[in-house]
């Protein structure tokens, strides 16, 4: 990209008319400049800027002359910015693996191959074009002042138990992701569908128990870590780690029947004009098992095939083609209705 158009960016950003031109919904947004810049990566993701920030100087140390401009916009947005809006990012990074399946497959993602991607494991990857490079498990995380240390659920039969038996106690207490607008939120909840039967029957008790619905994972953890929220339900396990020392009183729970693993993942649109860096970032993103200062600055857990032969709880949801399965649109209008009527009831 020209120095130009770096120029008229940052002017853009100073001003605030970045985000007033976009018809997606921006939630942040920085400018990583270089020193002395010979083109802009533009990305925009799903990840906050505290968790990204330590990989994008990371990468800036190789790349030095390269300027990078974050976008942070929840998964929903992030599709709608690139299918319906065709807004033109050089890479897409997303928590929501089923929306960037369906963007791969609809003829939105180009095509990437390389000695690193190679290198990632063949679940870890989607035709060359979707690219793994974290596993982040779905937990439960509990407020420490609500429990003790030998009554916190290990599994969703007992969690179920809990709830239903002590109904006073946790009225209003209890939160989990609206998958009616979180696209993470949906994911999981479609997944554990079909990992469970006891998925609805658990969707109903935090229905009868007036169910906090919540579009972020940083939201519901500052409501136990508060004592607003006695429990949070498929919490982003990578980012309930890395705030364990800013909201004190929270612990998480990795449920022993088992644990959806997300694989958050990167794509380079069709749309993206800075296609060389696009491709650099992806070989340094799937690189971060590498990487073990990155993983731990950012707190995103690298893709570790030894990790998923030692846990049999552990659930990857896998990338292809099944991820479409609940985006056909009458499914997901039948999976709302019924989650709906479940977590809203009278």
């Amino acid at each position: 990209m020209c120095i130009a158009r770096f120029t008229a960016v940052l002017i853009a950003a100073t001003l605030g008319l970045a985000q007033v031109a976009a018809g997606f919904e921006i939630e942040d947004h920085k400018i990583y400049p270089a020193s002395s810049p010979a083109g802009v990566l533009r990305i925009i993701s799903t990840g906050d800027i505290d968790v990204f920030e330590p990989i994008i100087l990371a990468y800036q140390k190789v790349n030095p002359t390269i300027s990078v401009d974050y976008t942070i916009a929840s998964s929903t947005e992030l599709m709608k910015a690139i299918y319906d809006e065709g807004e033109t990012f050089d890479l897409a990074i997303s928590s929501a693996m089923d929306l960037q399946t369906k963007l791969a497959n609809d003829g939105f993602a180009l095509t990437h191959s390389s000695a690193q991607t190679a290198a990632l494991p063949e679940w870890a990857k989607w035709r060359n074009q979707i690219f793994a490079f974290t596993q982040e498990p779905a937990v439960l995380v509990v407020s420490d002042a609500f429990f003790a240390a030998d009554e916190i659920p290990q599994n969703r039969e007992e969690l179920i138990g809990l709830l239903r038996d002590n109904p006073d106690r946790f009225m209003g207490r209890v939160g989990t992701y609206d998958v009616r607008t979180s696209g993470a939120g949906y994911l999981f909840a479609t997944q554990d569908s079909r990992s469970s039967e006891s998925f609805w029957r658990l969707t109903e008790v935090m229905g009868r128990l007036d169910a906090k619905l919540y579009c972020c994972t940083s939201d519901m953890l500052k409501d136990v870590s508060s004592g607003r929220l006695a429990i949070a339900y498929n919490v982003l396990g990578s980012y309930a780690q890395t705030r364990l020392d800013e909201l004190p009183g929270i612990r998480i729970v990795e449920l022993n029947d088992f644990l959806s693993v997300m694989l958050r993942t990167a794509l380079i649109p069709t749309t993206a004009e800075n296609i060389p860096e696009a491709r650099s970032m992806v070989d340094f993103l799937v690189t971060l098992n590498s990487r073990p200062d990155l993983a731990e600055q950012s707190g995103l857990p690298p893709i570790d095939e030894a990790l998923q032969a030692a846990n049999s709880s552990l659930r990857p949801i896998r990338l292809g083609p099944g991820l479409l399965v609940f985006l056909d649109r009458l499914k997901r209008q039948n999976f709302l209705r019924s989650w709906t009527s479940s977590i809203e009831q009278e």
